[in-house]
């Protein structure tokens, strides 16, 4: 009788869970981006939500079948392929190492325009096919999902949860604008740097021309890859009013994957949720061969490297350098949350980084594109990494940085300090995230957190206007009393004649 209500109870509570869980679309990213969306799935199946993804084909990590979603393959490529982009880096590479002449730097960043550009019209298409597609939006419709989240470096989930009515929750770095709080929070040149500009908070008055020349930068940038394809999109399907950053500055929660031990302090807003480190865990016991790899160390520890999706398209010269520098150190290479790790080398993408300063491992990085080098430069100047030219490195400048972290001890000192402040919260920030999803999903949005300062246009915003007119004001008043003065002068003039006469 006791195994029956035993029994009786873990089913009422597995109902309870089922009928309290809310269902999520997910329009993920592909490559790095899906590991740290696919933790947030991860944590929302293991509190009884229904997951389902929406993935293309030609998918490069997200899986059709998982124990944790399910999935919607929609028969079009977003553009983001492994192969794509291991050509991509390549090319990248060899300019970067025939030299930095201007010639190289204009194809550089020509080349990465066009494959944003190219990587949204793919997206738009993909899109366009869905919508276009009455069976599988009524579908997504019928299956009365509690909200959508989403990664807005590409605009899929946007347009899709508006198109649906949907609250929209962001997993958040990037917009297809850039840095996400350019987009939704004020962001002042004069003390906010620019991404890629590799400056600090704290700036000269010929550093802020820099970073106003940068900012000017990223709205051509923003003209030539995103308007040319979201403006005729949206206009289209939303209306000939509607601006597509308005979709985006309309979401209900962004949870951020970086905080101000990352970033420079700035003005944030109220649905802004912070989640830094949210994708590290402690480390687990290793495996007993592993185990027994790492204590063979003895007092030198391991180094770990890394380059993520970047290692596959090294040339053969560099990786050859890199071992050699790594066969003069006493340390061996592997694993990241171990005691005994004394460095981690990384290209420098936002989870290596989050995962060193989880676990206080100083660190090397080899910086190729995006925003690996601004991610190692704010690393750089909190005293935590010695960062190098991957287009130069060659055995000896390695191994003369690998030694400088090691041995010097203030980069693990620092590391430390910067891990303390992370860890230093009032709630896991996993928790944390999930809490504002479900958040949103309880209250059907969260619209007391967001501005409506979207809606303004920039003369509202700046208040333009209102100076215009306030000027326009005091210009008819100064008039008007110019006019009375003469008014009064005259007369005094005409009356002090007349007396005289």
């Amino acid at each position: 009788m006791f195994h029956t209500s035993l029994v009786s109870l873990a089913v009422l509570l597995c109902s309870a869970l089922l009928v309290d869980g809310g269902k999520v679309l997910v329009f993920p990213v592909d490559g790095s981006h899906w590991i740290n969306m696919k933790v947030l799935i991860e944590e929302l199946h293991s509190r009884g939500h229904e997951i389902t993804v929406l993935r293309p084909f030609d998918t490069w990590y997200i899986k059709q079948d998982s124990p944790h979603y399910k999935s919607i393959t929609i028969n079009s490529s977003a553009g983001f392929d492994e192969e794509s982009f291991g050509l991509f880096v390549s090319e990248t590479l060899k300019m970067r190492r025939e030299g930095a002449s201007l010639w190289n730097l204009i194809s550089l960043r020509f080349g990465m325009l066009n494959a944003f550009y190219h990587m949204h019209q793919q997206l738009l298409g993909l899109l366009e096919e869905m919508f276009q597609d009455t069976k599988l939006m009524q579908s997504l419709h019928d299956a009365n999902y509690d909200l959508v989240l989403t990664d807005p470096a590409v605009g899929g989930g946007v347009l899709l949860g508006h198109r649906l009515g949907l609250p929209l929750v962001f997993n958040v770095r990037w917009t297809i604008q850039g840095e996400g709080h350019q987009t939704i929070a004020p962001s002042p040149v004069s003390y906010v740097p620019i991404p890629e500009s590799e400056l600090t908070d704290k700036m000269t008055f010929n550093q802020r021309v820099k970073n106003f020349l940068f900012y000017l930068f990223t709205r051509f940038q923003v003209w030539y890859t995103v308007d040319s394809n979201y403006k005729p999109f949206v206009q289209r399907h939303f209306g000939s009013d509607v601006h597509y950053m308005e979709l985006f500055q309309a979401a209900d929660i962004w949870l951020m994957r970086i905080d101000f031990t990352f970033e420079f302090p700035r003005p944030t807003m109220p649905n802004i949720i912070y989640m830094s480190g949210f994708q590290c865990k402690p480390s687990k016991p290793l495996s007993k061969d592993l185990e027994e790899f790492v204590q063979s160390s003895g007092e030198h520890g391991v180094i770990v490297m890394t380059l993520g999706t970047l290692v596959a398209n090294l040339p053969e010269d560099v990786t050859d350098h890199i071992a050699a520098a790594f066969a003069k150190l006493p340390q061996k290479n592997d694993l990241l949350g171990h005691p005994k790790t004394r460095l981690f080398v990384a290209h420098g993408g936002t989870n290596g980084i989050q995962e060193a300063v989880y676990h206080g491992v100083p660190l090397v990085g080899l910086p190729l594109m995006f925003d690996q080098p601004d991610n190692f430069f704010k690393m750089k100047v909190r005293g935590v990494a010695k960062v190098m030219d991957i287009a130069t490195v060659n055995r000896e400048n390695f191994l003369e940085a690998l030694e400088e972290v090691l041995y010097e001890p203030s980069y693990r000192e620092n590391m430390r300090k910067l891990s303390n402040l992370q860890r230093d919260q009032p709630i896991k920030p996993l928790d944390h995230a999930v809490f504002w999803i479900e958040f949103v999903m309880r209250h059907k949005g969260a619209p007391h957190l967001r501005t409506e300062s979207y809606k303004m246009s920039l003369v509202q915003y700046y208040s333009i206007d209102v100076i215009g007119c306030l000027l326009a004001v005091g210009l008819a008043a100064f008039t008007l009393f110019i006019a009375v003065i003469k008014f009064l002068w005259r007369r005094v003039f005409y009356r002090s004649k007349v007396k005289n006469e």
